[in-house]
C-alpha cells in the first residue's frame, strides 16, 4: 500500500515511515515568527538560556500584525526583535515595508514537501504549495528555532478532490466556506486535508493559499494542495527555478474523502459569529454594512485585487472600504496593472503589507454596533475591534459588490 502526501512528508522529516496517530520527532525545514508572537518566542529563549539558532537561513521573521507600529509598545517590541535579528545573524528578516508573513512564505520560501512551523495559526497558508505547515505556540517555536526539530502526532489524512472549474466570481474563499459549512469547524481536528485538483490551472495558487489559510479555521493540523503543474508554474515564474515535486502514491489509502464540484458553487458568506455559519450571499442582501475590508493573508493577493478592480472600476463605493494587499510585491503588481488606481478612484483607502483590521489591530478597527464585511479569516466577537460589532466573511467579489451598494450583495447581480 502506498503513502499519502502527509505520510511522505512527515516520514521524510522523521527519517523513517510513519503512521497516523503515531507521535514522532521531526526535522523542520523552516521556522518563522512575526512581531506579535516573536516577542514571546524570544522571551522563552532568553528565560531558558537558549542563545543559538539551528540555521540562520531557515528562520524567517516579518513585521506584519502591528506594522507600522501604531503605539509605543508595538514600536518597543519591534526594536527588541530587530536587536535579536542582528545579534543572531538572521538572514531572512522583513521589516515594516515588506508584507504579511504568510504571504511572504508563499512568495519566497515554502516548497513542496517541506515541514514548516511558525508562531501563528495561519501558518497553514504554505500548504498551498504542498508543504506541511502548522502553527505552534511560543515555547514550541522557541525549541524549533534552537534545535530545528519538533514533536508531532501524525494526523489522519483526509482527501478532498476539486472537480471541474469555478464559475465567474468564485474563488478560494468560496471553497473554504463550502468545506466549513459542510463539515463545521471541529470536524478535521487531528486530520490533515490533502486537496487534489482535477484541472490544476483552473485553481491557481492564489486560490489555494486562501483555502490553506482557512485550514486552521477547520481545525485541521494542515491543509495541503497536492503539488502539480500549477505549483511548478508558480514557483518557476516567481522564483526562477523548478521545484522538486512530491505527491501521494496512486495506491495511497484515505479513510475519508470528499468531492467538491467547483462549477456548482455560489458566492458564500460566513455569518456572525462563526466561520462555519455559512450562507449564500444572495440570502443576505438586506444586511447593511458600515465597512468593507479587502485584504489580509487570506485574500490579499493579486487575483483578489483584480476581482475588486473589475467590479469597482469607474464606480464609487457607498460605504467605508479599506484595501490592503498582503505584501509589497502584490501591491506593486496591482499598481502596475492599474488595480490600485481603480480602487483609489472608487473611494477606497489603500495601503499594503499589514494585517491591520483583520485582528482589530489598527487601520480600520470596527466600532460598537458596526457591521463589517471582510475578506479575512475570522468573524468571532471582538476579532476586528469592538465585541459589539458584527463581522461577515466573504471573498473579494462579494466584498467589492457590497462596497458598491452598502449592503451585502451577490456579485452575480452587479452590472
Amino acid at each position: 500500500m502506498g503513502y499519502t502526501l502527509t505520510e511522505k512528508i512527515l516520514g521524510r522529516a522523521a527519517g523513517r515511515p510513519v503512521s497516523p496517530g503515531e507521535v514522532t520527532e521531526l526535522k523542520v525545514d523552516l521556522v518563522a515568527f512575526h512581531d506579535l508572537t516573536g516577542y514571546h518566542v524570544i522571551e522563552v529563549m532568553e528565560k531558558a538560556g537558549m542563545s543559538k539558532i539551528f540555521d540562520q537561513e531557515r528562520l524567517v521573521v516579518a513585521f506584519d500584525h502591528l506594522s507600522p507600529p501604531p503605539d509605543p509598545r508595538s514600536a518597543e517590541i519591534q526594536v527588541s526583535i530587530r536587536k535579536f535579528v542582528r545579534k543572531m545573524g538572521v538572514k531572512n528578516f522583513h521589516d515594516n515595508n515588506v508584507g504579511i508573513l504568510h504571504q511572504l512564505m508563499v512568495e519566497k520560501y515554502a516548497e513542496p514537501g517541506q515541514v514548516i512551523l511558525a508562531a501563528d495559526s495561519h501558518t497553514t497558508t504554505s500548504g498551498a504549495l504542498g508543504a506541511f505547515a502548522q502553527g505552534m505556540g511560543a515555547s514550541d517555536i522557541a525549541a524549533a528555532v534552537v534545535t530545528g526539530r519538533t514533536w508531532m502526532t501524525v494526523p489522519e489524512p483526509f482527501k478532498v478532490s476539486l472537480k471541474g472549474a469555478p464559475g465567474k466570481w468564485i474563488g478560494g474563499k468560496d471553497v473554504a466556506l463550502k468545506l466549513l459549512g459542510e463539515f463545521k469547524a471541529d470536524y478535521f481536528n487531528g486530520k490533515s486535508i490533502e486537496v487534489h485538483v482535477e484541472d490544476p490551472h483552473s485553481f491557481p495558487v492564489d486560490y489555494r493559499a486562501t483555502v490553506s489559510n482557512m485550514g486552521i479555521e477547520m481545525n485541521a493540523d494542515a491543509l495541503m494542495f497536492v503539488p502539480d503543474a500549477e505549483t511548478v508554474r508558480f514557483i518557476k515564474e516567481n522564483r526562477g527555478y523548478e521545484p522538486k515535486v512530491i505527491t501521494p502514491d496512486r495506491d495511497a489509502s484515505y479513510q475519508e474523502a470528499y468531492d467538491l464540484e467547483l462549477n456548482k458553487l455560489e458566492p458564500l458568506v460566513a455569518v456572525p459569529h462563526s466561520v462555519d455559519n455559512v450562507k449564500g450571499a444572495s440570502e443576505l442582501e438586506d444586511v447593511e454594512v458600515d465597512q468593507v475590508f479587502i485584504g489580509s493573508c487570506t485574500n490579499g493577493r493579486l487575483s483578489d485585487f483584480e476581482v475588486a478592480s473589475k467590479i469597482l472600476k469607474g464606480k464609487k463605493v457607498r460605504t467605508r472600504t479599506i484595501a490592503i494587499p498582503a505584501s509589497y510585491e502584490q501591491f506593486k503588481k496591482a499598481m502596475d496593472l492599474g488595480y490600485i488606481k481603480d480602487l483609489v478612484d472608487s473611494g477606497c483607502v489603500v495601503t499594503y503589507g499589514t494585517c491591520g483590521p483583520c485582528l482589530g489591530g489598527h487601520f480600520g478597527v470596527a466600532g460598537p454596533g458596526e457591521t463589517v464585511l471582510s475578506t479575512s479569516s475570522r468573524n468571532f466577537k471582538g476579532r476586528m475591534g469592538s465585541p459589539d460589532a458584527k463581522v461577515y466573511l466573504s471573498g473579494p467579489a462579494v466584498a467589492a459588490a457590497t462596497a458598491l451598494t452598502g449592503k451585502i450583495t451577490d456579485p452575480r447581480g452587479v452590472q
